[in-house]
């Protein structure tokens, strides 16, 4: 099989055997496969894959073809439609997957918007539902609203029934993420100005910290899935006390398998459906085949998208 894999902080095409798989697994022909921050991350050598996952195949999402079964497999028959969030590996030509991460593809939904869904709808939706406890009525601000995850909270915020702000710098991006359902679209600064929100999701990092707790309601949440622009910052706990606010935080990799199948029973219960009724869509900014990877993650990092970028195998 071909796989794109990380080389010297580059990315590289090359041919690797096909995997096999074991008790469990499924055997999956990759149609499509999104790049996230963590793969770009992986490529600069800041996060190593988690045990068990292919170590320099990058690739936390993916859809495709049920090609084969390890023993004991029986929730998916061969030619199935499946997608899943994986440790790594998906950015190749096959890939194995316990059948208990995957999710079928809902129908309607072609290869592209399919390879591009699971990580980014899982992360968004385990972090404002699982985490932060969204309700219907309540105030949601997404920060960073323009990349995958962002999207995908704008869109599960507002089917859940919240009023959902987004804030994203490039003012050429905002009134796409308006159309995803975004009640308003502001500039990052001064957001603070346009709250009392009960959840905040940060997309961004440590820089929004201290606005963040000041736009919080009493009781309000923040949940922390995105640190691109710093890791460390000033908390006033003082302040943090007196709404009686919590911060969580989360990451999605490195969960082990009874977790992660959690997760995607969560999906396939809350957020497929909406899917199906066409009432959230996953925007692809750019679609890439296999062998132009190393273009596609230039394209990923030049900024200037709404959106998914996925590989295709074609």
């Amino acid at each position: 099989m071909r796989a794109a894999t990380v080389s010297d902080e580059q990315i590289v095409l090359v041919d690797r055997p096909d995997p096999d798989p074991g008790a469990g697994e499924v055997l999956i022909r990759v149609r499509a496969a999104g790049i996230n921050g963590a793969d770009i991350l992986q490529r600069a050598g800041r996060y190593p894959a988690p045990p068990g996952a292919p170590v320099d195949i990058p690739g936390l999402e993916l859809a495709g073809e049920v090609a084969g079964q390890g023993s004991g497999a029986q929730r998916f028959a061969e030619g199935d439609r499946v997608m899943a969030i994986v440790g790594g590996g998906g950015q190749a030509e096959l890939a194995v997957v316990h059948e208990r991460q995957l999710m079928p593809v809902p129908e309607g939904l072609d290869w592209a918007a399919a390879g591009g869904l699971s990580e980014v709808f899982t992360t968004a939706h385990d972090a404002l539902f699982a985490q932060a406890g969204l309700r219907a009525g309540e105030r949601l601000c997404v920060h960073g609203a323009a990349g995958g995850v962002g999207t995908a909270a704008v869109q599960l915020g507002r089917a859940v029934g919240a009023h959902v702000t987004a804030t994203v710098r490039r003012q050429e991006a905002r009134a796409a993420v308006e159309e995803l359902g975004a009640d308003a679209v502001l500039d990052p600064e001064g957001f603070a100005d346009h709250g009392p929100f009960d959840v905040i999701l940060e997309l961004v990092g440590a820089p929004n910290l201290g606005a963040n707790v000041k736009a919080l309601r009493t009781g309000g949440r923040i949940a922390v899935i995105g640190i691109a622009a710093g890791a460390k910052g000033e908390l006033n706990l003082a302040a943090l006390m007196g709404k009686r606010a919590s911060i969580h935080g989360s990451t999605l990799r490195a969960r082990p398998l009874e977790e992660k199948a959690l997760t995607a029973r969560a999906m396939e219960r809350e957020v497929l459906p909406l899917f199906a009724r066409g009432t959230v869509r996953v925007p692809v900014a750019a679609t890439f085949p296999l062998e132009r990877a190393p273009d596609a993650y230039d394209h990923f990092t030049g900024g200037g998208k709404v959106g998914k970028v996925v590989l295709t195998t074609g």
